[in-house]
C-alpha cells in the first residue's frame, strides 16, 4: 500500500475525521459490493488522478448495504462483507477508507444535501470518480447528469468511468457476479472479481466423523448470514491459514449420509496436519466437484471422499495460484 489506510465509522452529524491541513480530496463514492474488476478500475483511476493532483484520495462506501435500510426484502446477499471488503482494498493505494453508516435519515438527504453536507463539507471534495451507473442520494436521484450540474455550480469536478467489461464484452457487475456464484460458476465469478470467490470464519470443534474416515476436517463456524454462498456441494478450494496456503477440498451443506441435516462448512486439508481450532481461516472456492448426496454407509462415503480428493488435486493443478486477475484480463486503467 503506497499511501496509509483508515477506516472511518461516523454518523450523519459527526465531522470527518480529516487534519485540518487537508484542503482537498478525491473522492469515489458507493456500494462496491464484492469490489469487483470495473471497481477496481474506479479505484485505481482515483488514486492516479490523486497523485496528479496531490491531493488525498478517498474511498467511501456504505455499511449495511443501502437496500438493508430502504428495503430490507429486496436486500441482496453481499459477494463481500466489510472485513472482506477492506482486506481486498488495503493494496490498492488508498489514503482514506470511509465507511458511513446508512441510516434513514442519511437516506433521506437529496443529492443536493449530500454532496454539500456529506462529500463537501465533511470529506473536503474537489474531484470526484463515479462508476457510469452511479446514483446516490434520495431515490437515487444522484446521476451522472446530477452530479455535473452540481459540479458547475458548487466548483468541483467530476469523472464517470466508463463500465469494464470480461472477455466477452459484458460489463462487469455485483447483480452477474451474484449470480454466477449462486450458480456454482466460480471461474466466472473469478474473472469479474479479479479473484476467487471466498469466504473466512473461524474453525470450531466438529463432531470428529472426518477422523474417523480418515479426512479431518477444520469447521467453520456459521458465516454471517448476509453472505452469499455458493450452492451446496463438494468444493476444491485453496485455504489460507495462520501458517500459510494450503490445497483442500471443502464440503458445504448438510451430512445426508449420517442423518445429520445442519448445513455446515468443512474443510479437508491436502498434505496438511496441524491444530488450527479457533484460528480465523479465508477460503478461495476454486471448482465445484459435486453435488451432496448420501451414500448407503461410511465405506461408500469413504470410497467417494478418496475420488473427491482425487479430483480436488486435479483440478486445483489446473488453476494455478494467480495475483490480480483484473491486471492480467486486459482491464485498461488508462
Amino acid at each position: 500500500m503506497s499511501g496509509w489506510l483508515e477506516m472511518v465509522e461516523l454518523s450523519p452529524g459527526d465531522a470527518g475525521g480529516l487534519p485540518p491541513t487537508v484542503e482537498g480530496t478525491v473522492i469515489t463514492v458507493g456500494t462496491f459490493d464484492g469490489v469487483h474488476c470495473g471497481h477496481q478500475d474506479v479505484i485505481r483511476r482515483l488514486v492516479k488522478r490523486a497523485r496528479e493532483v496531490s491531493l488525498p484520495s478517498i474511498f467511501l462506501t456504505f455499511e449495511p448495504h443501502p437496500l438493508a435500510v430502504l428495503r430490507p426484502e429486496s436486500a441482496p446477499p453481499l459477494l463481500a462483507l466489510p472485513a472482506e471488503k477492506l482486506e481486498v482494498l488495503a493494496p490498492l493505494g488508498l489514503d482514506y477508507v470511509v465507511i458511513l453508516p446508512f441510516t434513514p435519515l442519511l437516506a433521506s438527504y437529496p443529492a443536493e444535501q449530500f454532496v454539500d453536507v456529506v462529500l463537501r463539507g465533511r470529506y473536503r471534495l474537489r474531484e470526484l470518480l463515479v462508476g457510469y451507473d452511479h446514483g446516490f442520494g434520495r431515490e437515487r436521484e444522484g446521476s451522472a447528469e446530477v452530479l455535473q450540474r452540481l459540479a458547475v455550480s458548487r466548483g468541483f469536478s467530476v469523472q464517470v468511468v466508463r463500465p469494464v467489461g470480461t472477455a466477452d464484452e459484458a460489463a462487469v457487475s455485483s447483480t452477474k457476479i451474484r449470480r454466477a456464484v449462486s450458480a456454482g460458476e466460480l471461474g466466472a465469478a473469478a474473472r469479474a472479481l479479479g479473484r476467487p470467490y471466498s469466504l473466512s470464519g473461524r474453525v470450531v470443534a466438529g463432531a470428529g466423523r472426518g477422523r474417523a474416515l480418515g479426512y479431518r476436517t477444520l469447521n467453520l463456524e456459521p458465516p454471517d448470514a448476509r453472505k452469499l454462498l455458493p450452492p451446496q456441494g463438494v468444493y476444491a478450494v485453496r485455504v489460507q491459514t495462520p501458517d500459510g496456503m494450503h490445497d483442500g477440498m471443502l464440503n458445504l451443506g448438510p451430512r445426508p449420509t449420517f442423518g445429520d441435516p445442519e448445513v455446515g462448512i468443512e474443510v479437508h486439508l491436502l498434505d496438511a496436519s496441524g491444530d488450527w481450532y479457533g484460528a480465523w481461516v479465508k477460503v478461495d472456492f476454486v471448482s465445484r466437484l459435486r453435488d451432496t448426496r448420501r451414500f448407503a454407509d461410511a465405506d461408500a462415503l469413504r470410497n467417494q471422499l478418496d475420488q473427491d480428493e482425487r479430483d480436488a488435486r486435479r483440478a486445483l493443478t489446473l488453476a494455478p495460484v494467480a495475483g490480480n486477475l483484473c491486471s492480467s484480463a486486459g482491464y485498461d486503467p488508462s
